[in-house]
């Protein structure tokens, strides 16, 4: 299959019909990739003027004219109308092609083929366009398994992101999702095939097509689709969205064409329902501050992306910060308006900063600009409370359950925000069910989050077991449990009168529940390696359950 719905002049030549006529290309050889829409047998002069483009003439050469002028001209005709290639059969009215058709069919670029032995005009005509048919067939098929596909990623519970993924994947090039006046809403990258390094960063290449669109002269790069994603309205309302699938890493065929005409169709019906479009925006700068924290993005390239996303950043350093919501995500509908009113708190902060949503994850990442690292604490203190109002604001709150947790890393350039990222998203992973904390420093919880990234090593679990195992069997058999008792004394590093203070414990009392405790582990509470050992245990406990 080639550009158009048909199939190629070289395949034409190699179905039984043509081939019984022992073809010999004559003119053209280079060009038998062409594309062949039908298939025409004419005898007249002016066939040219019946043809539309894309068929494959048979003829014998009567209308072909006994000058060279004529059979000029008439080759000059078909080639002019775009047919795909001309084949003439030798017999009463050529022993051999005169040398002005060749010579002319050399000069217009048009595919010469001539016949040896006589073929039946009539089932050649109907072979090829049989093969024409099943060919348009195939192409339904693949693009209805396309739309299967959406259509069962939909049932699953995922998104318009899932939807243009498996388009993206489909077609191995990157497929982007626009408002109707060409504002990025998504871009999805295609993940089969052996693709050029473009094909990956698909905002680059959506930078490359937003630079052309400058040039009202420039329209999209040559073959790209495009497709409406309707909107159920008139005029202005009748276009939703638009998807665009330019030819980065391919060709684009007519079952790409088809695919996207189907998954336009869903994602109207979902966009219509769920109102998608500032999560879908959210997401998208989710994904490319994920691509940035694992690798995928590197810091050289990254500035022009963020600035397709908005995000111009200036001179200063980058302050990467990352909220996780609690073990349960959010439900789908509830990210786009998250979205809204954490960015509606955060205009406030006076920082340019680029906010992205990855609902997989539960979690919300973030770059903020910042004029000097002075600032950090400062800011870090407005965005948190920004993040927290924004949470409310959406209706995450659950009464009684965990709230957000906030970590804002070490502010640099954008080699460092890669690195801060990673760090800031696995630390709010490490920091849930500490205490509660406006924010939390990723610096300062280095040993939780190595903790936290040994959670399921067994050796942790047995080190937990042998450090305070006793002590969780005494609370689970006790009313009275020790263990808040041991926290409390090693939250304050051993100084007994400020657990007591902190318990409202007198002294004799804390110091009997220090010595059971002491008593079930078998350890000194004043020995420092005896200290330091029930801290970790303590800050494991959270992380293997």
């Amino acid at each position: 299959m080639d550009e158009q719905a048909g199939i190629s002049v070289r395949r034409a030549l190699e179905l039984p019909g043509l081939r019984g006529g022992l073809p010999e290309v004559v003119v053209g050889a280079d060009r038998l990739h062409r594309t062949v829409r039908w298939v025409h047998a004419g005898e007249v002069p002016n066939i040219a003027s019946l043809l539309k483009g894309g068929e494959l003439l048979l003829t014998t050469g009567i209308g072909l004219g006994a000058r060279p002028a004529e059979q000029r001209a008439f080759v000059r005709g078909l080639a002019d109308r775009g047919i795909a290639a001309l084949v003439v059969e030798l017999g009463p009215r050529f022993g051999r092609l005169p040398t002005a058709v060749v010579e002319a069919a050399r000069a217009a670029g048009l595919p010469l083929v001539q016949l040896h032995r006589e073929v039946p005009f009539v089932s050649v005509t109907e072979e090829i366009h049989t093969e024409i048919v099943n060919g348009h067939y195939a192409l339904l098929r693949q693009a209805e398994e396309v739309h299967r596909r959406c259509t069962d990623a939909l049932l699953d519970g995922g998104g318009v992101p899932q939807v243009l993924r498996i388009l993206a994947d489909f077609a191995g090039n990157p497929v982007f999702l626009e408002t109707a006046d060409g504002q990025l809403l998504y871009a999805a990258a295609g993940a089969s095939g052996a693709a050029p390094p473009t094909a990956a960063e698909p905002l680059q290449v959506w930078a490359g097509l937003r630079a052309q669109r400058a040039d009202r002269e420039a329209g999209p790069p040559a073959g790209t689709v495009l497709v409406d994603v309707p909107g159920g309205g008139h005029g202005a309302g009748s276009v939703r969205a638009r998807l665009v699938l330019p030819p980065v890493a391919t060709p684009l065929l007519p079952v790409h064409r088809m695919a996207a005409e189907r998954a336009a169709g869903i994602l109207a019906v979902v966009l219509m329902q769920a109102r998608q479009e500032d999560e879908l925006a959210a997401r998208g700068r989710g994904d490319f501050l994920t691509d940035l924290a694992e690798g995928r993005i590197t810091a050289d390239d990254a500035p022009a992306q963020a600035a397709v996303l908005g995000f111009r950043p200036g001179d200063g350093p980058l302050l990467p910060v990352v909220m996780r919501l609690g073990p349960e995500p959010a439900p789908p509908g509830n990210w786009a308006p998250l979205a809204r009113a954490v960015l509606e708190e955060l205009s406030s902060v006076g920082v340019p900063v680029l906010l992205g949503v990855r609902p997989v994850e539960g979690r919300v990442p973030l770059l903020l600009a910042l004029r000097s690292e002075s600032e950090r604490a400062s800011v870090a203190d407005r965005v948190a409370a920004a993040l927290r109002a924004g949470v409310e604001r959406a209706g995450l709150e659950r009464p009684g359950g965990p709230r957000p947790v906030v970590v804002v890393g070490v502010p640099g350039g954008w080699a460092a925000a890669s690195a801060g990222l990673r760090h800031a998203a696995e630390t709010a992973a490490a920091a849930r069910g500490l205490p509660e904390r406006p924010w939390h420093d990723a610096r300062r919880l280095d040993i939780d989050l190595l903790l936290w990234r040994l959670r399921d090593h067994p050796d942790l679990s047995a080190f937990v077991d042998r450090a305070i195992g006793p002590l969780l069997a005494h609370d689970r058999a006790s009313r009275a449990p020790l263990l808040p008792t041991l926290a409390t004394f090693l939250d304050h590093a051993g100084r007994k009168a400020e657990t007591a203070r902190e318990l409202h414990l007198n002294r004799q009392t804390l110091y009997n529940r220090l010595a059971r405790i002491s008593e079930l582990l078998g350890t000194d509470l004043d020995d420092p390696q005896t200290v330091l050992a029930l801290s970790l245990a303590l800050r494991a406990r959270r992380h293997v359950g």
